[in-house]
């Protein structure tokens, strides 16, 4: 197995300072926007960019909550593997917001598709965007488009793209790995 790796340390910073800088020109005081990561992994993504709106551009009153579509996935119950759910942790309502959904890769879709159905129980979003590090753009089963990208990276099926955090991996870094 080998792995390449596609963005440093310093790359991710800069992308998510220029995804942040995004977020400011499109939802400027983030009255009426709330940011909901993806669980698990869009999670840290979320939490990196709601840290630099509101520590390095000043912006108050984020809104940040993480939404766990394990139960909503049209996989769930269908492999061997057991899927293990994570906690939803959303203590507002969507109702007539702005969501800008966060997750790390867009691959297939259907973690988006299955978030998309999740974030009805918790009310009915005025618009609902995509914001992803990491966009494969050749590996759609739907069609779902990010509004928001940081890289995209041409891979092929066998082929994984990892994203690391600091946070939780001990560095910052996407890889591509091949079996």
């Amino acid at each position: 197995m080998s792995h390449k790796a596609l963005l440093s340390a310093k790359e991710v910073n800069i992308i998510l300072h220029r995804l942040a800088c995004q977020l400011i020109e499109n939802h400027y005081d983030f009255k009426n926007t709330v940011l909901i990561g993806l669980q698990p992994r869009g999670t840290f993504l979320a939490e990196r960019l709601a840290q630099i709106l509101e520590q390095d551009y000043k912006v108050k009153n984020i809104k940040l909550g993480f939404l766990d579509i394990t139960f909503y996935r049209d996989d769930f119950r269908r492999g061997e593997k057991i899927l293990e759910a994570n906690t939803t942790q959303i203590n507002f309502l969507v109702e007539d917001k702005n969501v800008v959904f966060i997750d790390d890769v867009l691959y297939t879709g259907r973690s988006i598709r299955a978030a998309l159905t999740a974030i009805q129980s918790f009310g009915r979003p005025k618009e609902i965007e995509l914001l992803t590090l990491i966009d494969r753009r050749f590996s759609r089963h739907l069609p779902i488009q990010p509004n928001y990208r940081g890289r995209q990276v041409d891979a092929i099926n066998e082929e994984k793209v990892k994203v690391k955090w600091v946070e939780n991996d001990g560095e910052d870094a996407v890889y591509l790995i091949k079996n």
